[in-house]
């Protein structure tokens, strides 16, 4: 097997030409490549320390922390188009619970992982944090002990 990966369908990666959405995010900002080892299980999990997104009632910022942690299957989530789909909820309204699962259900939808984990550690507004856990499984297979 080449251990040399198939950059060919990335278009945001090495371009020099970022652009960024702040209030429209979409699927289609998203990226995967093929995953070199798809019979083998395994986690990829990221970090994203500086989401910011807007109370859709009063424009207020939220601020949070979102993890993910997904097994790949075919493919895998190219890390910049995944910050560039971040940046796109800078300037969007919509509530946490909303967003948390919205992440989950457009990444699903471009890579079909085997199992996948968004974590929504919003900082507290008005006295009171909030985490929102959105979980998928591919085939309803069984959940996997991940430790956060």
């Amino acid at each position: 097997m080449s251990t040399i990966d198939d950059t060919s369908g990335l278009k945001h990666l090495g371009s020099g030409k970022t652009s960024y959405a702040f209030h429209e995010p979409t699927a289609d900002i998203l990226e995967a490549f093929p995953n070199k080892y798809p019979n083998r299980d395994y986690q990829i999990r990221f970090e994203h320390p500086e989401f910011t997104s807007l109370c859709p009632k009063t424009g207020q910022p939220d601020f949070a922390t979102i993890e993910i942690t997904y097994i790949p299957d075919a493919l895998c989530i190219e890390t910049k188009s995944l910050k560039l789909y971040f940046t796109a909820f800078r300037n969007h309204g919509s509530f946490m619970e909303t967003i948390t699962n919205k992440i989950l259900d457009d990444l699903v939808s471009v890579c079909q992982p085997r199992m996948m984990q968004v974590v929504a550690l919003f900082n507290p507004r008005g006295g009171t944090s909030l985490t929102v856990t959105a979980e998928y499984f591919k085939d309803n297979s069984a959940p996997i002990e991940t430790q956060f």
